[in-house]
């Protein structure tokens, strides 16, 4: 029987509801959870005085051109979604020229009339649309530039205008941007910091749930719920923040002390992160109260040296190494007589021994370049992923399209109508569609209910505050409150968000009310929602269950690589460490599969639910197998027990099999016989009944009527 569980042993918690960053064990909910963790107050005030000092000059000055550089501003703000330097102020840079050239270009074409500026129109939006295939930087850059062009048709200009707006268009996208270099430099490391901080603390919530299953006694199902909850969400934070700290450490050219201490942590921390999914394969379904006893002591004394070392990392403090060293003595101690639990532990204990001494004086001493930092050219960069998306099974491509045939139509609409605020409906349409259905019903839900929420808040703000210094003021609150939230959850993003444009639009336009504004914004909101939802279903859909065999496939070739060289690794063909980048690549594939599964399920339902249920089921056996080759790969009575000939036989059938299911060839071949010994005997059947469970679920046939 598994430890007795009481109040004190409350440690952890349950995995919590889906957020953005962690979508949960449950692949059907939306990820509509509150990530408070990831408030940014400095992005608050950058924004607020981007947008907020230049509306202050004008209600002083009295100048309309001002307001030109305010809505830039504004707009610059919006295109930043945080990450390195190196590739946001660039991206900002870019979106200020090129808001500019659209502003001054569409401001002219409106006079001539919709004969002339519908088709240039549609040919922006569509090009607007592919800048998607950049990243998620030049995909917010081409969003607002379609902003930037739904509102410019609509204000005709004359020449010395549009010269004069094209001018504090740049001027106002060059002070946001000035603000984002100056509030990021005062703080060059902490963005890396944070980000592997974060990973150590996903780390611990791993842990703690992991002993509260334990306790629980839990069965395989939950053990399987835990690892969707937890491996998902701690990888992503392993490969989001391994983005950041190598953009760091390009940009500055040198492996510097701090760049070299962030590495370090992360190379750490995912070492840890291999010991626990072993540690999750040895705890399912074991019953041996000795290894329970052993394993809960782990547990519990790992997530508090955890929790400490990521604290020590965000606040960038030292830690009492001596602390941390009589903890990890006790686990080790606690599992000293387990011959399967101690090397997990060793493993453990000797990263988290780095760890530590990575944060105290003089820990890490590094120099040199870096030898892999080099840039890829410009040029491919730009070509390759374009020249990749250019054919008609592209889901970029097929957006771009989408956005063209739907926003252009709808401004054409809004323009012929005259209503200065109708334009809110091409632009709710065009930024609420997403390449995949599943994205595009989130975002028109999470935008529909946040733009009501914050349209009563703004309302209610303008009608109490009337002066337009006063409401010119009101915005430096509003702005920090909004964009401080911004990753918290989209819809607080659009809740914080549509007080301020309210507000704006009291300044403005003086004279209309403000509830006619915020009633007139939920409509077309409401309106422009329905718009994409119409073209997600309707033009050229990419429905997930026919992207899901082809994740699968590579999920399970990234597993084969992974089995691979474990194997080459436990008969000496290969040295320690070598197939960790395997096993970082098993995990992304893994969780691309889940996030292919999370987007099938949240589709009208149809002719995929077969499709879906076989992928949900190849998701948890390689969850399986992945589990079992990192305890094999930790286990060292399988390394002295394993011969080169077996390892090798085991090594080709594990390969051929699998290879076989992702082609479709024929059945398995026949399992080589299991070496002798505890030590492999379970470990490599439990992987050969996985495999065949595989075959089993991707073989099975179809119904006459599927």
């Amino acid at each position: 029987m598994p430890p007795r569980r009481n109040d004190a042993s409350r440690t952890g918690q349950r995995p919590r509801a889906g957020t953005p960053r962690n979508p949960g064990a449950d692949l059907s909910r939306l990820p509509w959870g509150l990530d408070l963790g990831a408030v940014r107050v400095a992005e608050g005030v950058r924004a607020a005085l981007a947008c907020g000092v230049v509306l202050l000059a004008n209600e002083w000055l009295g100048w309309p051109p001002l307001v030109y550089m305010a809505l830039a501003a504004f707009f610059t703000c919006l295109c930043d979604i945080g990450g390195p330097i190196r590739f946001r102020v660039p991206a900002l840079l870019a979106f200020t020229v090129s808001g500019a050239l659209v502003w001054v270009c569409f401001g002219l074409l409106r006079d001539p009339g919709l004969p002339v500026v519908l088709p240039l129109a549609f040919v922006g939006l569509f090009c607007l649309g592919m800048a998607r295939v950049w990243g998620a930087g030049a995909a917010a850059v081409g969003n607002i530039l379609c902003i930037v062009l739904v509102v410019s048709v609509g204000q005709p200009l004359a020449m010395h205008e549009a010269f004069e707006a094209g001018i504090m268009f740049v001027c106002g996208g060059l002070w946001a941007t000035l603000l984002t270099m100056v509030v990021w430099r005062l703080h060059p490391y902490r963005p890396a910091r944070n980000a592997v901080a974060g990973c150590w603390r996903r780390l611990a919530e791993l842990a703690a749930d992991q002993r509260l299953l334990l306790l629980d006694g839990a069965g395989t199902e939950a053990w399987d719920a835990h690892g969707r909850a937890h491996r998902r969400a701690v990888r992503e934070e392993l490969e989001h923040a391994r983005t950041i700290v190598l953009d760091l450490v390009r940009m500055r050219g040198r492996l510097s002390l701090r760049g070299g201490q962030a590495l370090l942590r992360l190379e750490a921390c995912d070492q840890i992160f291999g010991s626990l999914i072993a540690l999750s394969d040895l705890l399912d379904g074991e019953r041996d109260p000795a290894r329970l006893a052993a394993a809960e002591t782990l547990l519990r004394l790992l997530r508090p040296m955890l929790v400490v070392l990521a604290d020590a990392i965000a606040a960038d403090t030292n830690v009492r190494a001596e602390v941390l060293e009589r903890a990890t003595s006790r686990a080790l101690a606690a599992t000293a007589a387990d011959p399967l639990l101690h090397p997990l532990a060793e493993a453990m204990a000797e990263r988290l021994r780095i760890a530590a001494r990575l944060s105290t004086p003089g820990g890490y001493l590094p120099g040199g370049p870096v030898g892999a930092a080099r840039a890829q050219p410009w040029r491919d960069r730009v070509l390759v992923p374009l020249r990749a998306n250019l054919n008609w099974e592209s889901a970029t491509l097929r957006h771009a399209l989408r956005v063209a045939v739907i926003g252009a139509p709808a401004l054409a609409l809004t323009l012929d109508y005259g209503q200065q605020f109708a334009q809110w409906l091409p632009i709710t349409a065009i930024v609420t569609l997403q390449p995949f259905f599943a994205t595009t019903w989130q975002r028109a839900l999470e935008r529909i209910g946040g733009t009501v929420l914050g349209g009563l808040i703004g309302a209610v703000i303008a009608y109490f505050i009337r002066a337009p210094l006063d409401l010119a003021l009101v915005l430096f609150p509003l702005c920090t409150v909004a964009f401080a939230a911004r990753q918290v959850s989209f819809t607080a993003w659009i809740t914080g968000i549509t007080p301020i444009v309210v507000v704006l639009m009291e300044l403005l336009h003086p004279g209309h009310s403000s509830w006619e504004i915020a009633g007139l914004r939920a409509l077309l909101t409401l309106g422009g929602g329905l718009l994409a939802i119409f073209g997600c279903l309707f033009l050229w859909p990419s429905w997930e269950p026919m992207r899901l065999v082809q994740e699968q496939r590579d999920a399970i070739a990234a597993h084969a690589d992974y089995a691979r060289a474990v194997l080459s690794e436990i008969i000496g063909e290969s040295p320690a460490g070598s197939a960790e980048a395997t096993r970082r690549a098993a995990g992304m594939a893994t969780n691309n599969l889940e996030a292919s599964i999370s987007r099938a399920l949240q589709e009208p339902r149809g002719g995929g639910r077969l499709a879906v249920g076989s992928a949900t089921l190849v998701d948890a056996t390689l969850r399986r197998i992945a589990g079992r080759l990192s305890a094999l790969r930790h286990d060292p009575m399988a390394h002295a027990a394993l011969t080169a000939a077996e390892g090798d036989a085991w090594r080709d059938w594990i390969t051929a099999s699998m290879g076989g299911l992702t082609t479709g060839n024929g059945p398995l071949p026949p399992r080589p016989p299991l070496p002798q010994g505890e030590a492999l005997l379970d470990p490599l059947a439990r992987i050969a009944r996985q495999i065949e469970l595989l075959e089993g679920a991707l073989r099975r046939p179809e119904p006459a009527h599927a």
